[in-house]
């Protein structure tokens, strides 16, 4: 299996540097082995640029977006960032490798996803990582707050409960807009309020809980989270 990954992997570095920049990222990118967060009969697609399903009904995202959505939160690697959807752990152990001297917690609602995850990524060893079960707010709240929030499903309007978890100057990357499709947003906090940065299109699994959509929200069309 090692071997037979290797040349799709460079593939998509080399199409992932295209459009990224920022070369932490493109290691951190190098190094994760997204195979090991995909189910079996899904590793020969690890490598491909695509969503692929995990189960339950939620998604491990495309190689692009979680690159796009590290790269943004222009990390140092000693913050404290809280991801919002841990589905199988990939973004997370992406976040980990980012942050050698930080700490990532991240929040996933689904208890067997959530379950595995921790699991996955005790046994690959990202000891940064503490994976959390949602509750019925937004984020962590016992845990803010945040130098950096990420959020791996679709909001529809900036979430306050997150901003209220971020320190001042502090980030957060989150899809908005309706279930079918939505722009990814940047918003950091700043002494004035918040400041807004719109960086494209993207189409991801709904955020459920308050200040988001309600429980069974699904788009009319079903399709892979970015």
């Amino acid at each position: 299996m090692k071997s037979d990954i290797q040349k799709p992997r460079r593939k998509l570095l080399q199409h992932l540097a295209r459009e990224i920049r920022d070369e932490r990222v493109l290691k951190a990118m190098a190094e994760v082995p997204r195979e090991e967060f995909l189910p079996e009969g899904s590793r020969h697609l690890a490598y491909d640029d695509v969503a692929l399903s995990i189960g339950s009904g939620q998604t491990i995202s495309q190689p692009f977006m979680v690159a796009l959505m590290s790269s943004v939160l222009s990390l140092a690697g000693d913050e404290r960032v809280l991801e919002v959807g841990t589905g199988s752990g990939y973004q997370a152990a992406v976040l980990s490798y980012l942050l050698p001297r930080g700490t990532v917690v991240t929040v996933e609602r689904v208890p067997v996803l959530a379950q595995s995850a921790e699991e996955r990524l005790r046994s690959l060893r990202y000891a940064n990582v503490t994976v959390r079960e949602a509750g019925r707010e937004l984020g962590c709240q016992e845990e803010a707050p945040f130098d950096a929030v990420l959020v791996a499903a679709a909001a529809p309007r900036l979430p306050t409960a997150l901003l209220s978890q971020l320190r001042r100057g502090g980030r957060l990357v989150i899809p908005i807009g309706s279930l079918e499709e939505q722009e990814l947003v940047k918003a950091t906090k700043t002494d004035e309020g918040t400041s807004i940065q719109i960086l494209g299109g993207c189409r991801f699994v709904p955020l459920v809980g308050q200040d988001a959509w309600p429980e069974n929200s699904r788009p009319s069309k079903g399709f892979f989270r970015s």
